[in-house]
């Protein structure tokens, strides 16, 4: 009787010892997003035309260009390098080129467009209207006209008195 009571406590002990669960799979869980609901501020994302809001073209003044500047190079620059021809360092490192923003004749793309682009994107771009609040993507396109002629520019282009500190 000694040598099968051990073998009867086994035999007991071992469906305990396995808990009744052969696969840890099919444990029972929660979703945690499947019972949350919306805030009555919440704005699905992709929802809101940011395009067909009209927003004024602000005043050309240095402090815009200024501002125009710092915001290419952060948000800009990196595809469309700092002179706008779509080489920037983004691509040399393998990304697809951007057309360029400035023409071989010194034009910029039309104000309109670009402030459209910038706003819900183009091809691989995606929009930065949430990044880059209105009056700055203004202050974007007054840069872009201004890097446009400058690349350019000719003495005939200059005010007599940047002709006289020119020289």
């Amino acid at each position: 009787m000694n040598a099968v009571r051990p073998v009867y406590i086994m035999a007991i002990s071992l469906p305990l010892l396995a808990g009744g669960c052969d696969d840890m799979s099919k444990q029972d869980r929660e979703n945690p997003y499947a019972s949350r609901n919306s805030a009555p501020a919440d704005i699905a994302q992709g929802t809101v035309p940011y395009h067909d809001a009209p927003h004024p073209v602000p005043p050309l003044t240095a402090g815009l260009l200024q501002r125009g500047r710092s915001e290419y190079h952060a948000f800009c620059a990196p595809c469309h390098a700092e002179t706008g021809n779509g080489d920037g360092m983004v691509v040399q490192r393998g990304f697809p080129a951007p057309l360029p923003l400035v023409t071989p004749d010194g034009h910029a793309l039309p104000s309109r467009h670009v402030y459209d682009v910038i706003t819900v994107g183009q091809g691989i771009m995606y929009g930065f209207a949430q990044r880059i609040a209105p009056e700055d993507r203004w202050a974007i396109v007054a840069y872009l006209h201004a890097l446009a002629r400058s690349q350019h520019a000719t003495r005939a282009d200059m005010t007599p008195e940047q002709q006289a500190s020119a020289q």
